[in-house]
């Protein structure tokens, strides 16, 4: 065979490699080549094609159509956070992108990785004012770790490929791809799907720096109260087992962020409870009495640290994170260990020394039970006719031994919640940290449920934030997600009310909230329910709950003026908790 005919055989090869496709069709292939099986989304004119190419894959995708924007991207959220992976959306131009934006600022301070797909208008009507034209990239570029807009179909891609490796790598995050309805509609000859693994200029893991590990480990084997705080890090670069052999080799007291929570499980004895604002009196209190504070996958976020300038200022300061913009942002590392702790962990753990650290893990004991004794046994086993929050976490603890995965929303309940509820495996507590978005749990639950399908999930709300996002249990009255909902109903906007009580002299302004008859509204989507506000009724209330087929609302009534504390007042340093 000569040259030439040799070239016309590639040449035939390569056609047989190529077939004309729409981007449309691209973009699910693309979707498929990177092992997605679920999309939460919501149709409109300028994402039409798509959908209608959708329509022929029904059997490799399954599209969940939520009730609101705002909804699908929560749900991803939901499901990302308890399977691992990546969550898609999808939604229209205009007024469907923009109802993503809180989604998408929850998801980038919360580090989930997103990836949402946007349609938009015809590429000749931009910056027209087009019908439902929005600059979708310049109103999303703070809230996301990178976004496109894609006007040719040949671009889509490589375009989802980069998508995807930057959403799920490194410091995972929110990704938005902005698709003209041209490139949609557009035919290209399609080469197939080549996933990504290398972008030039972007490093999602920054190199390991011997030299700082060994820095660390001698600072760690020095110390005498050394004391671990850990994030969702932990969790998100999968090393609860790494972190786990790394604090008991050097006995090491460890406590965690909200988002760090169900990383340790909570029954473990150097397990010494939450930080921050609401978090235990121990771990607060302490952080400012260690000697080496080593924090892991975690941001140094304001609720946890007070005022700046009171924390932790007596202790040298370890900081294992892999996002280098995080070390020195809010409180200064001795030693910076940049890198996925997954990697790290292990190098520092072969360099400590085992120890036990007894008198100081005994401090931890004392302050939990000072606290126990000042708030948490009334909490929990409450005299008075009022049912409070606590025991009903409590109650829900001893039915699901610690196995469910708890979505909570935002308020006291959010707080309670994590403060007391158990878990015994990761990826269980799902939330709204550093954003705090109202609105967040039915939704969220809704995905968490589908990203951990054998799991029981149950959301925990309160009566306002329910409001923000009920039309949700029309999603589950088609779909079935058998989510189990608690509304803790304290007919307030619970957090702000106590602010008020506290630092405005009670004046209380615009919380005192209205809610409709929730169990009646479950019951017209179709999900069973009944309300109580009498303790006897709470064991047998929570068990039909959790026992029942399907979803199922049950709307508990507890004290209108209880309290969350320990707090931490703002403008306050940890050590100033208060325990009433």
């Amino acid at each position: 065979m000569d040259t030439i005919e040799l070239a016309e055989e590639i040449t035939k090869i390569a056609a047989t490699q190529t077939i004309n496709i729409t981007g449309s069709e691209a973009v699910l292939k693309a979707l498929i080549a990177e092992g997605v099986k679920t999309i939460f989304g919501y149709p409109g004119g300028a994402i039409m094609p798509i959908y209608d190419a959708l329509y022929d894959y029904e059997n490799e995708l399954e599209h969940i159509l939520v009730r609101h924007e705002q909804g699908a991207i929560h749900a991803a959220q939901g499901f990302a956070r308890t399977s691992g992976k990546v969550g898609v959306v999808f939604a229209t131009s205009g007024p469907g992108a923009t109802n993503l934006v809180t989604g998408l600022a929850d998801a980038q301070i919360d580090s989930t990785p997103l990836v949402c797909i946007t349609g938009q208008v015809f590429a000749h009507l931009l910056g027209t004012d087009a019908f439902q034209e929005t600059d979708v990239i310049n109103i999303t570029t703070p809230v996301t770790k990178w976004n496109y807009q894609v006007t040719d179909a040949t671009e889509i891609p490589a375009a989802l490929a980069k998508a995807f490796y930057i959403a799920g790598s490194g410091r995972p995050g929110p990704v938005v791809i902005d698709i003209t309805k041209n490139a949609q509609i557009q035919k290209f000859d399609y080469e197939g799907y080549t996933p990504c693994n290398h972008i030039r200029s972007y490093r999602p893991k920054p190199i390991i720096r011997k030299e700082y590990i060994e820095e660390a480990a001698r600072l760690i084997n020095s110390a005498e109260r050394p004391f671990v705080i850990f994030g969702q890090g932990v969790i998100l670069g999968r090393a609860e087992k790494e972190f786990k052999t790394f604090i008991e080799k050097g006995g090491l007291p460890a406590a965690w962020t909200i988002l760090g929570l169900s990383a340790l499980e909570t029954a473990h004895p150097l397990n010494v409870g939450m930080l921050g604002m609401h978090g235990n009196y121990g771990p607060n209190v302490l952080t400012n009495e260690c000697d080496v504070l080593i924090a892991v996958g975690m941001r140094f976020d304001d609720r946890v640290t007070g005022r700046l300038d009171k924390y932790a200022k007596q202790a040298k300061v370890v900081h294992l994170d892999i996002d280098p913009a995080e070390i020195d942002k809010n409180v200064k590392a001795t030693v910076p260990v940049w890198g996925d702790c997954k990697e790290t962990l292990p190098l520092l753990t072969e360099l400590i020394e085992k120890k036990d650290h007894t008198a100081w893990l005994r401090k931890f004991a004392e302050a939990t039970e000072k606290e126990n004794e000042a708030v948490i046994f009334d909490e929990l086993h409450p005299t008075k006719d009022e049912m409070s929050m606590g025991e009903v976490i409590n109650v829900l603890n001893e039915l699901t031994k610690g196995d469910a995965v708890i979505v909570t929303d935002v308020g006291q309940h959010q707080m309670v919640a994590c403060r007391y509820a158990k878990f015994v495996q990761s990826k269980s507590n799902v939330t709204s940290g550093g954003l705090g978005t109202m609105g967040f749990a039915l939704p969220a639950a809704i995905g968490a449920k589908y990203g951990a399908p054998d799991r029981t999930v149950v959301a925990i709300i309160g009566d306002g934030g329910f409001q923000m996002t009920l039309q949700e249990l029309g999603t589950i009255m088609q779909y079935g997600a058998a989510v189990k909902i608690i509304i803790l109903n304290n007919r307030f906007l619970g957090m702000v009310r106590q602010w008020q009580e506290l630092f405005n002299e009670r004046r209380y302004s615009f919380v005192d909230i209205q809610s409709p008859d929730f169990v009646m509204l479950a019951k017209a989507y179709g999900i069973a329910g009944q309300s109580i506000n009498e303790r006897k009724d709470l064991k047998a209330a929570l068990t039909e709950m959790i026992e029942h087929d399907g979803s199922y609302l049950l709307e508990v009534m507890v004290g209108k003026e209880n309290n969350v504390f320990p707090m931490v007042p703002q403008g306050c340093g940890v050590g100033e908790i208060r325990l009433r």
